[in-house]
């Protein structure tokens, strides 16, 4: 069955619907009716009842540091944001706009954009990480032309780290970060080619390592780019992945596993 995944202040604007609901309801009753003297009751035994039955409190996620989601149980931890990219600068975006789902469909991670300029990132919002691995195998289901990205250190004040594939055979490598006015700043780290992607509709395995300031990427199993990064040194934060949509449509992808890992 297909699932939604949530956005992260959604969960919050419900939270705080339901605090405010509970406040707003009326336990005194109408303050103007007078107040009637409770008649006297004859004592008794009270009678025989059987106690309640208890009801069990939903079980909270587990959040686990290193695993593989294969996106078939609760995914309540794993949330998504969408960047703007039809924009002059590409801007976060608190709402979906077009026509687009991300979210769990027949245990996959399914991004379906049928609008331009859809770049939705999905987080794992269990753990933060400092040195980690990133491995996922992404297959296409739609045109030839989008872009999958994973990426590592993801925090709202300091950005991240961003490995751009593309299914012509190109990749970059960026820092990303959200300005204060909404504005999404990419900065290019590095760029280059690989013959080792798979064009068409096709399975891609993505790898990333992000050790210390070593940036590391891999595509269907082979070494493609080992970076050292000095100007930004984010330290840790969130792991993710994105698909984006360009000017061709529709762009689906789905990925059959995610495994968070030590380098």
């Amino acid at each position: 069955m297909k699932y939604q995944l949530a956005k992260p202040f959604l969960l919050l604007v419900a939270v705080i619907m339901v605090v405010s609901l509970a406040c707003g309801i009326d336990m005194g009753g109408d303050e103007s009716a007078p107040v009637q003297e409770p008649a006297p009751v004859q004592e008794s035994a009270p009678p025989a009842v059987d106690p309640p039955t208890a009801v069990p409190a939903p079980a909270e996620p587990v959040a686990q540091e290193f695993y593989t989601e294969e996106f078939e149980g609760d995914t309540s931890l794993w949330t998504y944001f969408v960047v703007n990219g039809t924009k002059a600068v590409p801007t976060f975006s608190e709402d979906d706009f077009g026509t687009m789902f991300v979210g769990t469909d027949d245990g996959r991670l399914t991004y379906s954009l049928e609008s331009e300029g859809q770049w939705a990132y999905v987080t794992y919002d269990g753990h933060e990480y400092d040195n980690v691995r990133l491995d996922v195998t992404a297959e296409n289901r739609g045109v030839n032309n989008n872009n999958v990205s994973l990426i590592c250190r993801y925090t709202p004040d300091e950005g991240w780290y961003e490995f751009n594939m593309a299914n012509n055979g190109l990749y970059w490598i960026y820092h990303a970060v959200v300005r204060s006015d909404g504005a999404v700043i990419y900065t290019e780290l590095a760029d280059g080619g690989s013959n080792k992607i798979k064009a068409g509709k096709e399975v891609n395995q993505y790898s990333i390592i992000c050790d210390g300031r070593t940036l590391s990427l891999f595509i269907n199993g082979y070494e493609t780019r080992v970076m050292e990064e000095n100007n930004y040194a984010l330290r840790d934060g969130k792991i993710g992945v994105s698909v984006s949509s360009f000017g061709t449509l529709p762009v689906k992808v789905e990925l059959d596993a995610v495994t968070i890992s030590q380098p």
